[in-house]
């Protein structure tokens, strides 16, 4: 029998509480969110004057059925009792008021899982809301998770690597908006009046996040014939590391957003930007986390070895192949990666194998980091238009841009009467193509990663026996 793999931090056979989806509360739950949803409108109102529509009293019995069942599993959960307050007040209002879009601020400012990052801690979510990769209207999705924090973290956190607004989780349990691609619970998918003045959490499914790399990179792996070493092979049969992994490789990335030389502020605003610019802040976080993961592996950190090639095999393996070819930025920034490695020959394509340099690969993947601080740092002298143009010469001096670009042509192409943000149209949807290795790969590992979607580590382990 295969053994079903715990997440991070919960021993098996024990939890720091009962388990919510083992509750009689929680699959009524569900059924009731998934009732609703086919009701619910883009925005998540409900139109009951619409042909086909369902009778008001359908509908407040479905929304008084997940009322009910929040205050059933809430005393398994003492410490969300103010969040599990508001959240029924808010859906007892949100009926009251006819089924409207949805205002959930109440509940949103009373849901602080941050300040209490227990590890294993149980949480119970329900919000209206979209789920980033995943379903993008705002329909209600109720999630159980658990919160990943080992000792070793919270160290790291406290000492090195603030960030006080990170939570790492896991799934115990979702309805259908998280079978999906989904890996994030961020604040700013869910319905509210208005957005709070700052989000104070934000959340990173480990668990889903390790099960799709171990699938992935296991297939490129036997796909491409490629030679890793023995304790990497391990790690990739082993989800308890690969999630050690991505949380500290979130909890570093995070971070990063708002940490270095920016230009401004290259992310976390909302800006109109070609979207190479957001590949370039992604791939410097990534990069940053490997950067600091080097460092973490020189002073004894079990889990820094694994970051680096979580890095390298994500970036390389699933982000260029993954999703459509519509201003794809992580695409863009594995590819660059990928590229950047093949012409400082730390990457090679001999006798159709892939080949790669191990001992050199973290000196020259931290060179890219450098290339990306300098141009970000360069950036505070630079206008906006020439600092876009600077990234885009950093990319294409190793990716090849589309034939029809012209962006590609340079300035003198372009309409300069316009404001910087007109001249985002002139960009082409797939600015930076894929190559032909990647085209070929893309085909080898389609069914690969279409399978990944909805993965759990739980699911990953069913799909092994």
């Amino acid at each position: 029998m295969t053994e079903i793999l715990s997440p991070v931090g919960v021993q098996r056979g024990t939890s720091t509480a009962e388990r919510v989806v083992g509750h009689p509360a929680w699959p009524a739950l569900k059924d009731a969110v998934e009732t609703l949803r086919p009701w619910q409108s883009k925005d998540g109102s409900i139109d009951l004057e619409a042909d086909g529509a369902p009778a008001a009293e359908a509908v407040r019995a479905q929304v008084e059925r997940m009322a009910r069942a929040v205050e059933e599993l809430a005393p398994l959960l003492p410490h969300n009792a103010a969040y599990h307050q508001a959240l029924v007040a808010d859906l007892r209002r949100w009926a009251d008021d006819g089924f409207g879009v949805p205002d959930f601020l109440d509940s949103l400012l009373a849901f602080q899982p941050a300040q209490r990052r227990a590890d294993g801690l149980q949480h119970l979510v329900l919000f209206p809301m979209y789920t980033q990769n995943g379903n993008p209207d705002r329909n209600f999705e109720a999630v159980v998770l658990r919160m990943v924090w080992p000792d070793w973290l919270a160290e790291l956190e406290r000492t090195r690597y603030d960030n006080p607004l990170f939570c790492g989780i896991t799934f115990e349990d979702f309805t259908a908006g998280y079978d999906t691609n989904s890996a994030v619970l961020f604040p700013e998918t869910i319905a509210v009046r208005k957005a709070p003045e700052r989000f104070s959490w934000g959340g990173i499914f480990c668990d889903r996040e390790a099960a799709r790399f171990r699938r992935v990179s296991k297939a490129a792996v036997g796909t491409l014939g490629l030679e890793v070493p023995d304790d990497i092979r391990e790690m990739l049969d082993d989800q308890k590391r690969c999630e050690e992994a991505f949380v500290l490789w979130d909890m570093v990335h995070d971070r990063t957003h708002s940490h270095g030389d920016l230009p401004f502020d290259p992310f976390m605003i909302k800006q109109r930007q070609p979207f190479w610019m957001y590949g370039l802040e992604e791939l410097r976080c990534d990069l940053t986390a490997f950067k600091e993961a080097v460092k973490l592996e020189a002073e004894g950190v079990s889990q820094a070895r694994d970051v680096q090639f979580a890095v390298i095999f994500d970036r390389l393996f699933r982000f260029p192949v993954t999703g459509d070819r519509v201003r794809n930025y992580d695409g863009l920034g594995g590819q660059l990666l990928f590229a950047y490695l093949h012409k400082h020959d730390v990457v090679r394509w001999t006798d159709n194998t892939l080949h790669i340099d191990w001992e050199r690969a973290p000196k020259v993947t931290n060179e890219l980091c450098g290339e990306i601080e300098k141009l970000y740092r360069d950036g505070i002298d630079r206008p906006k238009l020439v600092h876009w143009f600077a990234a885009y010469d950093l990319v294409s001096a190793y990716l090849a841009p589309h034939p029809g670009s012209v962006w590609a042509k340079g300035p003198d192409a372009l309409d300069l009467d316009q404001p910087p943000r007109k001249l985002v149209d002139d960009v082409l949807p797939d600015e930076f193509p894929l190559s032909m290795f990647y085209e070929a790969l893309a085909k080898k590992l389609r069914a690969v990663i279409a399978s990944t979607k909805g993965i759990t580590a739980h699911s990953d382990a069913l799909a092994a026996a």
